[in-house]
């Protein structure tokens, strides 16, 4: 037997005719160092064989190129892009689940990997959109995006260490200047407590590595950038810069994979959840259910279009209108509300590729008002 893969012990499996293979389902359950998979008949529902491999391109894919054209459904993971991109290159039709969609598998009070492997078999057996299925991004977009990814984890670590220093220092009874982050481990020198220097001077030499380490990935994000030239297009929305362009273009990929730009929305996560049930329809938060990294660019670009003194535009004054209403959270709902229709905006421009109107809305409002006010005026009916 092969050291790459492992038969259960308790069924015996038999070798499947390759000229059947449409007649059968495959569950894949995927771990670091080893994977489960059921094989079901298509037809039966009968399980026909059950075996365990090594989670390695090599054992996958000397397994699965014995079979052509079958169906394999496995759970989104830190391992399910390489493996869904080596079974596509086999001409394998694979389903990729959304795993916080599968309460069927992670609320199982008789959960194991071969139950896993063979509840995903019977869903993608029943009805493939039961899986929620997702599309990995290609290998090039996964390996630019990493480099964002790195960016953002320093930056999030340079945050963490940075309030750690504040705290440490304000238990002292003292306080540190208000300061740019890249240029916290200078300002902060002459005020920090001389009983905590020893201490936290550590912590401020591993914040200036970092300061550097951002600004390296910063440049060659910027040079990456210029890979893409759509960026350029979305870019021309005040606020929105290098590393949000590229991102939003590497998240969603293809901008051909939305039928309406209004969805990107929900995509990102950035609309309310819903619990309706009869008369019963709460009003909720966010669902979060998108890239949380690409959110939190766009929150942040829509804060900036949001600053006392940035330019006047349709969004900005969108988020100002939603803030006079008032009520608990006001700005924090403005922000989000604006955040979501920056990405509404920016799959616009990339689909289109025209140029940005910051006062788009109000002209047309403005024409539309016109035209009521004065239908026949020889000005309103030029084309």
């Amino acid at each position: 037997m092969n050291q790459d893969s492992t038969h259960l012990p308790h069924k015996f499996p038999h070798q499947v005719s390759l000229t059947d293979q449409a007649r059968y389902i495959v569950g894949l359950d995927i771990g670091d160092d080893y994977s489960y998979v059921c094989l079901l008949h298509k037809d039966s529902g009968g399980v026909e064989e059950e075996t365990r491999l090594r989670t390695t391109p090599d054992a996958l894919r000397r397994y699965f190129s014995q079979h052509h054209g079958i169906r394999i459904a496995l759970e989104t993971g830190t391992h399910s892009p390489w493996i869904s991109r080596l079974l596509g290159e086999l001409e394998h039709e694979v389903l990729v689940a959304n795993a916080r969609h599968l309460r069927l598998i992670y609320q199982n009070d008789r959960k194991n990997d071969r139950l896993d492997a063979e509840n995903l078999a019977r869903l993608a057996r029943l009805d493939p959109k039961l899986l929620h299925p997702i599309t990995h991004r290609g290998e090039q977009a996964q390996t630019d995006l990493g480099v964002v990814r790195s960016r953002q984890a320093l930056v999030n670590t340079r945050t963490q260490l940075i309030n750690h220093v504040r705290g440490s220092v304000k238990s002292f009874g003292a306080r540190l200047p208000k300061c740019d982050s890249d240029c916290f481990h200078l300002k902060v020198q002459e005020s920090i407590p001389d009983a905590l220097r020893a201490a936290l001077g550590s912590v401020l030499a591993v914040i200036a590595t970092l300061n550097e380490q951002i600004k390296a990935l910063t440049m060659q994000i910027q040079a990456l950038s210029e890979a893409y030239p759509e960026t350029e297009i979305l870019k021309q929305v005040r606020g929105v810069g290098p590393i949000t362009a590229l991102t939003f273009i590497l998240t969603l990929e293809d901008k051909h994979r939305f039928n309406k730009s209004r969805t990107v929305g929900a995509f990102l996560g950035m609309t309310p959840s819903r619990a309706q049930s009869g008369n019963q329809d709460p009003q909720k938060r966010i669902s979060k259910q998108g890239d949380p990294m690409l959110r939190s660019l766009l929150t942040q670009c829509a804060q900036h279009i949001l600053r006392k003194g940035s330019p006047d535009s349709d969004l900005k004054g969108f988020g100002e209108h939603l803030v006079g209403k008032g009520g608990k959270g006001a700005k924090r709902r403005a922000v989000t509300a604006v955040a979501r229709k920056l990405g509404v905006l920016l799959h616009r421009l990339w689909v289109t590729g025209e140029a940005y109107d910051p006062f788009y809305n109000r002209k047309q409002q403005n024409s539309a008002k016109t035209l009521i006010d004065a239908p026949n005026d020889p000005l309103n009916l030029l084309p």
